[in-house]
């Protein structure tokens, strides 16, 4: 990290929270699989969404789960990386419980957007073919 880097004061302005905040998301965008998978699992979705005309509330539940999957990846991630600064990328049992908490704290998330998927989307398929 260069000198000009690092932050030595509170943000002053929220352009600059914003900016940082943006300059995060794209950086787990670019460097995350997981992540892409999730966010190319949304749009498929959300297209699935449109030609079956779900209703508001079958909306808010979609988008609800889907926003959940994505804040627990970032919050995953964000363990994921703080872990390797603090062991220098060297293997540590306790590095390794909070690895895989934070993959758990995903899985648990993906598998509660599934159930919801399931729930709205099963019915209308099923409509739809028989």
């Amino acid at each position: 990290m260069d000198l000009k880097d690092k932050q030595t004061t509170k943000n002053k302005h929220f352009s600059y929270s914003l900016d940082f905040a943006i300059s995060g998301l794209k950086v787990a965008f670019k460097e995350e699989r997981n992540l892409r998978f999730h966010i190319c699992s949304l749009i498929a979705v959300c297209l699935l969404g449109v030609i079956l005309k779900l209703s508001l509330n079958e909306w808010l539940w979609i988008l609800l789960s889907a926003v959940l999957v994505i804040v627990a990846e970032l919050a995953n991630t964000a363990l994921e990386n703080t872990v390797d600064m603090v062991t220098n990328y060297h293997f540590h049992p306790l590095g390794k419980k909070v690895k895989d908490i934070g993959a758990g704290m995903v899985l648990v998330q993906a598998l509660f957007a599934l159930i919801v998927g399931c729930f709205i989307f099963v019915p209308k398929l099923y409509h739809l073919f028989f």
